[in-house]
This record gives structure tokens, sequence and C-alpha cells, in this order.
């Protein structure tokens, strides 16, 4: 683990714990990413503002997080553009079928106890690691 940095990774974590306590708790919603940007275009229109504003919000995190030094995402070179494709459109059936993603059961859900964030979460992280033996470990691709 040659890229493990503790204290970025306890900022980060800090700031979506904010990011997510505050927007519950100022506009009574959860921080699902995958349904606040997919709803964006088809939201009402006095509820598209801010979801607009929060997907700015991470997009201007990263920006930020890369002018300041941080090291840009590792390029996956040989890994077939139709896989990629495949995986995205899976990942996003995957949401819809579990009612939520990642950052929607996974940090929030789990915050709250909630008894089916608990289970999407850890068939997340199965899918996650099986895929990655999958991938990684069989075939060589990741």
């Amino acid at each position: 683990m040659h890229n493990f940095t503790p204290l970025t990774g306890i900022i980060g974590g800090l700031l979506i714990g904010l990011a997510s306590t505050l927007l519950l708790g100022l506009n009574g919603r959860i921080a699902g990413i995958s349904h606040i940007a997919g709803h964006i275009l088809t939201a009402p229109t006095g509820d598209r503002g801010w979801r607009f504003m929060f997907v700015i919000g991470l997009l201007a995190g990263a920006l930020l997080y890369f002018h300041f030094g941080g090291h840009p995402p590792l390029e996956r070179k040989g890994m077939p553009m139709g896989l990629l494709a495949l995986s995205g459109l899976l990942v996003g059936f995957g949401t819809s079928l579990a009612n939520g993603c990642t950052s929607g059961h996974g940090v929030c859900g789990l915050a709250r106890l909630s008894p089916r964030s608990v289970v999407a979460t850890l068939v997340f992280l199965i899918t996650g690691i099986f895929s990655a033996v999958i991938f990684h470990g069989l075939l060589g691709l990741a």
C-alpha cells in the first residue's frame, strides 16, 4: 500500500460526514450522490437548485484538491472501454435496484442505523471484493 495517506483520509472522511450532516440537518435530504445527480433534470423546479449546487461542490472540491497538490486518480491502462461502460451501467442498475448508492446507504444509512442500509452496504462490499478477485486476480485486468 504505497499510496496510504491516513491524514488525507481522515480529513476527507470528516468533510464527507460534515457535508452529509449539513444536508440532512439543513435540507432534510440524504446525501445519496447517485440520486442527487441522477435527478437534477427530472426533479421539480424548486428542488433542482440544491442538487445542482451539491454536485458543483463535489466537483469544486476535487479541483481544489488537485490544485493544492493532490494526485489525480491512477490511469487504468489495458482496461477495455466496453468493460468500463458495462461496469458503469451495472453500477447505475445496482443503485436503482438497491434504492440508493454507496454514499446514501454507506454514509448516511449506516449513521442512522438503518437495517436496509446495513444489508445494502454489505452487498456492496461483498460484490466489490468478488469483482476485484475476478478482474484483478483471475483475469489480470485491473
